[in-house]
Formats: C-alpha cells, sequence, structure tokens
C-alpha cells in the first residue's frame, strides 16, 4: 500500500535492528485518514470472506481495526490487557508475550462479543514475531468462532511471526512488508520478491 509505505519512510523512526517506531501516525498519535484508507483497503483484500466481527488487541489495533469494521459495517472487539472492574466473569482469555516489552499479558474478551456463529477478521498494527495474533487466535478457537484471516498493517518479513501463520493456512494481507532495517532505513519486499514468496 503505497501511502502507507510513503508514511513509513517519512515519519518511522528505526531503532537499532529490529524496532519500527511509528508513534506519528499509528500508535501513539493516530492518522485519522491513513486509518481510513487502510480499513477501505482490508475491506477490498477481505470482502468475500463474509466477515461478521473485526477482532485486535489493545491498544494499537484499535485505530485501524475500528476504520475496518466501519468499512465492513460489522463491530469490532477488542482484547483487554488489563482486567477491569467491568469485566469479571465468562472469559475468553489467552497469554501473550511482547517481545519488545519484554513481559507477558494476559489478553481477555467477554464471551458476550464472540461465539460460534462469527466470522471473524484480525486485525493488527505489526506481524512480528506473531504472539498477539497467535492469543487472538487461541481466543478465537475457544469461542469456536471461525477465522476468516488476518490483516496485518506493518510486517516484518525478518521476523517469525508470518512463517508461524503460514503454517496453519491461514489468509493473510499485510499492507506494508519490511524486509530489513539497513542504516537506519527502512526496506520493503518488491512486487517481485512477493510473488515469489507466495509461490
Amino acid at each position: 500500500m503505497k501511502i502507507l509505505e510513503d508514511r513509513i519512510l517519512r515519519d518511522g523512526q528505526v531503532l537499532g535492528h529490529d524496532v519500527l517506531k511509528v508513534d506519528n501516525f499509528l500508535n501513539h498519535q493516530v492518522d485519522p485518514m491513513l486509518m481510513e484508507e487502510i480499513g477501505k483497503e482490508f475491506h477490498r483484500l477481505f470482502k468475500n470472506e463474509k466477515i461478521t466481527k473485526v477482532l485486535t488487541v489493545e491498544s494499537s489495533g484499535i485505530a485501524p481495526a475500528i476504520f475496518t469494521g466501519l468499512a465492513f459495517g460489522v463491530p469490532v472487539v477488542f482484547a483487554r490487557k488489563h482486567k477491569s472492574v467491568t469485566l469479571k466473569d465468562e472469559l475468553y482469555t489467552s497469554v501473550v508475550y511482547s517481545y519488545t516489552k519484554k513481559t507477558s499479558n494476559h489478553i481477555a474478551i467477554s464471551k458476550r462479543f464472540l461465539n460460534e456463529d462469527d466470522r471473524v477478521l484480525v486485525v493488527d498494527d505489526f506481524l512480528a514475531n506473531g504472539q498477539a495474533v497467535k492469543g487472538l487466535i487461541d481466543i478465537i478457537d475457544q469461542a469456536n468462532a471461525s477465522l476468516a484471516g488476518i490483516g496485518i498493517v506493518i510486517e516484518k518479513t525478518f521476523q517469525k511471526g508470518r512463517q508461524l501463520i503460514d503454517k496453519e493456512g491461514i489468509h493473510v494481507e499485510s499492507l506494508a512488508r519490511i524486509k530489513a532495517f539497513e542504516d537506519g532505513k527502512v526496506v520493503f519486499v518488491n512486487d517481485e520478491e512477493a510473488e515469489d514468496a507466495a509461490k
């Protein structure tokens, strides 16, 4: 998605060998116009999947998920990381390890918002090691819901997350695929490389 790649090149900051900071437009300050375009693109990519719910995890996945839900005209559910006094019983839960924060989080969704009739599209901001997506898939399985696909805003292809998902035969679409960080710059997977990887 060219407008997303252009924004990453303009405003993204590479930290070290494997961290991309995008707090200017995605996960601290949010650009709603860009999120609207992201939602429309996910709708285009998954429009034939009969989606009934969009699922994400707080907090950085919420903005792209909301606009995706708007494009589909369906509710958005987000897994909570911190237990709330209003979120007590009847929960689907899973454990997600964050490599950037070096902590494990228990994520939870009320059983009222996900069931066996749902066909779910997972949307998240990043795919790196795949732990957040793995936790959401676990919750979908607990609910006996159907996973229709996974929409990722930014994928770091040099980390193992995509391999974990591909092994399961799940339909994944990433809007910006990063091949490497070289000399503090982002290098994207080009179209030819993407086609070769899909074969």
